[in-house]
């Protein structure tokens, strides 16, 4: 039986389109994947993130062990702060990559939903091997979380929030009472966008998304809801990996081009084997590509020069916003070079494509030319966007269907 999030029966009073994700009931889309898209790129969007995992550690060796099973090195993190780090296998492979914050007596991580029992039982085991002292919960399905993102949400929520959100920092988070409940707000997100991410207890979800969203069914509402199927056009635009596709276990985080998030000056699982495969040099890069035309070039798509295969597609979509064909692949270090040209075999056909700089888009002052991205004739057949709308994790067979029915 598929779980349910707390703000289901919100989901069923929009008219959102339900399907299988990583063993949730979640929303793939409520009016349409580009007006999704584009009202959060013009003004704000509403997405349930509460399938995703929330996990807390307390205790003496609570920051002892969170160093040693991640990336990036929290020695220095302040309370109040969150960083985006990866946890990795002993070759240096990705197992997730995670959000990690700080509070005054405890860590909280934010892992992905498909990774989460994974972590769970992966943690448990290093801390009985390790002989560590600390406490490990799983709130993910005591709580709900949502991510609010757009150009205009910051001055939305201030009126309903009592924290001062316009002075909150990016990556850093606050805790506060709302009416009778408790909420934590992050000022993050995984759409490009500015915006919050907000947990709060799953038994006063209902009150919540009325106070959050506001009137979300007005055509000018300055948030609506969004589903699953924007928040991955959304993070394929500002070039976001998504587990599953530009991380996997067999992928290191410096080939992805995740580097600065992580500390080769401290020891941590897998710290050996990606200090060999720095000082061996890359093998291989992400990279972002254009292609011509509107076909979307899938995950595994075989990259060409000539007649040598250089280089493999991760994600591909066509972009609302740009109204580009788009995509990320890991290509051979040597070609990995902006401006390279190359040959994207879709199926047989040869299609050209060139390697550019990332982010495909990057966020901007609201402007008169973002009022134009964002307002351009919508792209006609909307069960071409994506490769597969997996925002960091896999969707199901059944959804994957659902999306190809949809025009």
């Amino acid at each position: 039986m598929l779980k349910r999030t707390p703000f289901y029966d919100f989901h069923v009073s929009a008219g959102a389109k339900l399907v299988d994700f990583a063993g949730w009931e979640m929303p793939l889309l409520y009016r349409g994947i580009v007006d999704e898209h584009e009202q959060t790129r013009r003004s704000g969007s509403l997405f349930d993130v509460s399938h995703m995992g929330r996990l807390t550690f307390s205790g003496k060796d609570a920051q002892t062990f969170l160093n040693r099973v991640l990336t990036r090195n929290i020695s220095d993190q302040a309370v109040g702060q969150s960083r985006y780090s990866l946890v990795c296998n002993e070759d240096g492979g990705i197992l997730d990559d995670i959000i990690v914050s700080r509070d005054m007596k405890n860590w909280t991580m934010v892992c992905n939903a498909s990774n989460r029992a994974k972590l769970v039982k992966y943690f448990g085991e290093f801390r009985r091997s390790a002989g560590l002292d600390f406490d490990m919960a799983d709130n993910t399905e005591a709580t709900g979380m949502v991510a609010i993102q757009g150009p205009r949400v910051i001055d939305r929520l201030a009126e309903v929030l009592p924290n001062d959100l316009r002075a909150l920092k990016r990556y850093h988070f606050e805790t506060a009472n709302a009416l009778f409940f408790k909420v934590t707000v992050f000022r993050s997100g995984y759409t490009g966008e500015d915006g919050v991410e907000i947990v709060l207890p799953a038994k006063t979800a209902a009150m919540a998304i009325k106070m959050l969203a506001g009137a979300s069914t007005k055509p000018d509402a300055t948030i609506k809801p969004a589903g699953l199927g924007a928040r991955d056009t959304l993070r394929m635009e500002a070039a976001m990996p998504l587990y599953g596709h530009e991380l996997s276990e067999t992928l290191d985080p410096l080939s992805a081009g995740l580097g600065w998030a992580v500390d080769l000056t401290k020891d941590f699982v897998g710290s050996v084997a990606l200090r060999e495969i720095q000082q061996a040099g890359l093998k291989r890069k992400l990279v972002g590509l254009e292609l011509e035309g509107k076909r979307i070039a899938r995950q595994g798509t075989p990259l060409r020069i000539d007649e040598t295969t250089v280089g493999e597609v991760t994600s591909g979509t066509l972009s609302p916003t740009l109204q580009k064909s788009i995509a990320m692949a890991y290509v051979d270090a040597n070609h990995a070079v902006e401006g390279t040209q190359l040959v994207a075999d879709l199926k047989g056909t040869a299609n050209p494509a060139k390697i550019v700089k990332l982010p495909f888009y990057k966020r901007a002052k609201y402007s008169r030319k973002r009022e134009e991205l964002c307002q351009r004739r919508p792209i006609e057949n909307i069960s071409r966007l994506t490769s597969g709308i997996r925002p960091r994790e896999t969707l199901s067979p059944s959804a994957s269907r659902n999306l190809r029915r949809m025009n």
